[in-house]
């Protein structure tokens, strides 16, 4: 006697293309699935798993020979429709997009004045005081800036486990901490120097480089690291 097939969303949740994406990342996933994630379901007869293995094994399991099927080919398949062919197509021509395309070339940072110039014109005109950090790599590229805390027009809370959880979930060994005096005095207040001796003694527990501190105003800037206070 036939058992009743399956359908994706019956299947253990650790199988299943979108969750599986999520939880292990794109590259545990099959090219079928991850086709399979864009078209979204198959047919009353299969999964969208298994449609795609089978039109990927029509293609001698080659991306390239799919991304050079046409509309009316892939529409051949039951299951799948123009909406869906388009959807195939489009990734396919992302794909070779991509390759054509060179690395995006990250922000290195040589010197406490490359951390005011990168970080001026995102607080140049603000009139109340932000925190932000940047994120680096053992090169010292900028691997992201995060906004940290928004306060008032004299001081900032700043929450230094969110600044170690946010170094952490971005794998960066390198930080740097800025603030902004919206009175355009750069000379740093007692609560500055607290906050940077906190912000230092978590990472050196978390043995990652706290590069320095820059307190940026508008033409000028104060950095721990040159005045020999790191």
């Amino acid at each position: 006697m036939e058992t009743n097939k399956l359908n994706i969303n019956q299947w253990a949740e650790e199988d299943r293309p979108r969750e599986k994406l999520r939880d292990q990342g794109a590259n545990s996933l099959s090219p079928a699935e991850l086709l399979a994630i864009l078209i979204g379901s198959g047919s009353t007869r299969e999964t969208a798993v298994e449609l795609m293995k089978r039109v990927l094994n029509d293609c001698n399991n080659n991306l390239n020979t799919l991304g050079k099927m046409s509309i009316q080919e892939l529409c051949q398949y039951n299951g799948i429709g123009e909406a869906k062919a388009i959807s195939i197509l489009a990734a396919c021509e992302l794909g070779k997009r991509r390759q054509r395309e060179k690395p995006e070339e990250r922000f290195k940072v040589n010197s406490s004045a490359d951390i005011y110039n990168y970080m001026h014109s995102f607080m140049q005109d603000l009139d109340v005081e932000e925190a932000w950090i940047l994120l680096m790599n053992q090169n010292f590229r900028i691997i992201k800036s995060v906004r940290i805390s928004h306060g008032g027009i004299t001081e900032t809370a700043v929450d230094v486990r969110v600044i170690m959880k946010e170094a952490i979930l971005s794998n960066a060994t390198v930080l740097a901490l800025c603030h902004n005096h919206p009175s355009n005095n750069a000379r740093p207040s007692r609560d500055d120097d607290q906050l940077t001796n906190r912000v230092k003694a978590a990472c050196e527990t978390m043995r990652i480089h706290f590069l320095d501190h820059v307190i940026v105003c508008d033409g000028q800037y104060y950095s721990y690291q040159e005045q020999g206070r790191l």
